[in-house]
């Protein structure tokens, strides 16, 4: 998920610490919203630590490329399997899902804990909701989709190929290969995605009112020439037999979140 080349707003600078520059600008918050998700009870607390504790030993020794072990992905996408929504002190009546869906529908960023080798949020979004397609360089993502449904849609880089086909434009354009074109729900497992397969590019598209966990690792460093870049895609086109391919060019982007913080001490 995007958060590096995007803009948060939130009332709260401890949310905001870590972010780019492109994520200085605020707006007013919805404070009835904000009440409901600063005071976590002590179970939601304990549920919050526990996975944490797990991403923090699966991605221990995360640096850009890490894949974990398949017994780490195992024991984390067991965990976030098990989440239900107010596992993790939310609840469906929150003003951020009820958006018009004719009124270009924000999401909500909800920040839990960042540390130098992985991230862990959560993302609302309210009907029609839209994530852009983007990448994520480097990183291994956990994501499981705790309300609603959306429709994912995802890719790969193209990186060997047949030599005489072409992976590059002129233009920039890169081939990639279709992952991912489905819709997914709460009742689906969690969706795992590496840095060179499982659809490390992809697009979140609300079919309603929904919210999808994060766990990613090592997060988006910027100064580190990882960031977050968005992407267009062509046509699908059919390039062999073994899947359906696309052209997909670099776009510049500013994509714009709400955000609010969870207020909560995770043990790092």
């Amino acid at each position: 998920m995007p958060l590096q080349g995007s803009k948060i707003a939130s009332k709260s600078a401890s949310l905001l610490a870590s972010s780019s520059s492109n994520r200085r600008r605020r707006r007013g918050v919805d404070r009835s919203m904000s009440r409901m998700i600063s005071t976590p009870t002590n179970t939601t607390t304990s549920t919050i630590q526990k996975i944490y504790d797990i991403s923090r030993d699966v991605f221990a020794a995360a640096t850009p490329g890490f894949v974990p072990l398949p017994s780490d992905v195992e024991h984390l996408t067991r965990s976030l399997d098990s989440l239900m929504l107010q596992d993790i002190g939310l609840d469906a009546s929150m003003s951020c899902f009820t958006a018009n869906p004719q009124d270009n529908p924000k999401v909500t960023y909800i920040h839990f804990a960042e540390s130098p080798t992985l991230s862990f949020c959560a993302f609302c979004f309210p009907q029609s909701a839209v994530i852009p397609l983007h990448d994520h360089p480097g990183m291994t993502v956990f994501s499981k989709i705790l309300l609603g449904s959306m429709h994912i849609k995802s890719y790969d880089w193209v990186t060997t190929f047949d030599s005489n086909e072409v992976t590059r434009m002129p233009n920039g354009a890169r081939l990639a290969k279709l992952n991912t074109d489905a819709i997914f729900d709460a009742t689906s497992k969690t969706v795992v995605l590496y840095p060179e397969d499982g659809g490390n590019l992809h697009c979140f598209s609300a079919v309603s009112p929904c919210v999808v966990l994060d766990v990613m690792g090592p997060p988006y460093r910027p100064e580190e020439g990882r960031d977050c870049s968005y992407y267009a895609d062509s046509e699908v086109v059919r390039v062999g037999g073994d899947g359906q391919y696309a052209w997909l060019n670099k776009v510049p982007r500013t994509f714009e979140m709400n955000g609010f913080p969870m207020h909560i001490n995770i043990r790092m």
